[in-house]
């Protein structure tokens, strides 16, 4: 196996495109395995999403209205309504496996893989990337 972490800035993002870091990644690699990502942090996750599409806006706007940043949380360190982002990982798993044939990613026609942060307090976040070999 594999592995290494690097560092993406989100900034105030919520959604983070993965393809170039994925990509980066897998160039040493030739053969078939499996890509495991991992995102370390408490309020973070990643997903298989179309970007570019309209689709960050949806998310972003179906994240609102499942976890609305307002003082109904008991977790309410950080700034206003963070407690909902503390729950995100619940519903978006902090952790990814992508299937990789020749060395590349199978992701279908329109997906990407992407880093979902809701934390505004924090724009320096962390990736772990693991190849495993087939």
């Amino acid at each position: 196996m594999r592995s290494e972490t690097v560092r993406l800035h989100t900034g105030d993002r919520l959604v983070t495109e993965l393809t170039d870091v994925i990509a980066a990644f897998l160039r040493a690699e030739t053969g078939d395995g499996v890509l495991n990502l991992f995102a370390p942090h408490a309020t973070a996750g990643l997903a298989l999403l179309e970007t570019g599409s309209g689709s960050e806006a949806d998310l972003e706007r179906a994240i609102d209205r499942l976890l609305p940043r307002d003082e109904r949380y008991d977790h309410r360190h950080g700034s206003a309504g963070h407690g909902a982002d503390h729950v995100l990982p619940a519903f978006i798993s902090p952790s990814l496996m992508v299937p990789v044939i020749g060395g590349s990613p199978q992701l279908g026609t329109w997906q990407s893989a992407v880093f979902v942060d809701p934390n505004r307090d924090n724009p320096e976040r962390s990736l772990m990337l693991s190849f495993i070999a087939g």
